[in-house]
């Protein structure tokens, strides 16, 4: 049997295989843009934007340096025909398959948005790509994932993307919302992050080696960091002592930098 799909009060149609859930609480907007600062030489890019609840206020405080990139062309539509922000700077395209310079946005710039929460992980991944042009996110995620990125280390939670997004921004937890604030109401409740890139979060670390060893080292959790490094193809005699016997979730991410820097790949 079909069902209908469920549609926003603007009509626009929610679509399951794009994970979206239109956000309506314009209370929420305005916390989150509250959240932001943005320089005058920089640029905004929203992601997801939908119906442009989050649009509205970002224009409101930004003006035309608020561009959105939408991958649902329904959408696009919408947002066109809405005049809320100049139609140059919607792009119709996948943020997964683009770079900034394709949006014409050569300028550092903050990302925001309600962010599509099956490739929330990806969209963070993208932001460490883009780390050195991206010195403000603010997101709205699912709120195992917000805390998954803020988690410190120790905790179950804490992995992959705890420590690389906590080497290069600071991390922090604004706020929870319900599953009442979005149409169709998902399943679970989100959160919202704010992550700041500060002088300090630029190590002198080769970013791949980086990610190898962290990926390396929460690859096989249950294990010491001399198996589970050894398993990830770096020389187990390369390890600093103090951290042998330990397992990836007790080491800081100032520590797996040090580990990263120490670390030789095995013969």
């Amino acid at each position: 049997m079909n069902r209908k799909r469920p549609h926003s009060d603007q009509g626009v149609a929610a679509k399951k295989h794009l994970g979206q859930h239109f956000l309506k609480d314009e209370g929420v907007c305005h916390r989150m843009v509250a959240l932001m600062d943005l320089p005058e030489d920089h640029a905004v890019l929203e992601v997801g934007p939908g119906t442009g609840a989050l649009t509205r206020p970002l224009v409101d405080r930004f003006g035309a340096s608020v561009h959105v990139v939408e991958i649902d062309r329904e959408s696009v539509a919408f947002l066109h025909d809405a005049e809320w922000i100049g139609n140059d700077r919607i792009h119709a395209a996948d943020l997964l398959r683009v770079h900034p310079q394709d949006l014409d946005i050569t300028q550092p710039f903050l990302l925001a948005g309600n962010f599509p929460y099956n490739i929330s992980s990806q969209i963070l991944f993208r932001l460490l790509e883009w780390r050195d042009q991206v010195p403000l996110c603010v997101g709205m995620f699912q709120k195992e994932v917000a805390d998954r990125v803020c988690a410190p280390h120790g905790s179950k939670t804490y992995g992959i993307l705890s420590v690389l997004l906590q080497v290069y921004y600071r991390c922090e937890y604004a706020f929870t919302i319900g599953p009442e604030a979005f149409i169709p109401p998902p399943k679970v409740k989100s959160g919202v992050i704010r992550l700041t890139r500060t002088p300090e979060s630029d190590p002198d670390v080769d970013f791949e080696q980086l990610r190898r060893a962290v990926k390396a080292g929460f690859g096989q959790r249950r294990k010491t960091l001399r198996n589970a490094l050894r398993a990830g193809g770096f020389d187990a005699d390369s390890i600093p002592e103090q951290w042998i016997g330990k397992r990836a979730e007790q080491l800081s991410p100032t520590d797996f930098v040090t580990l990263a820097k120490a670390l030789r790949s095995a013969s």
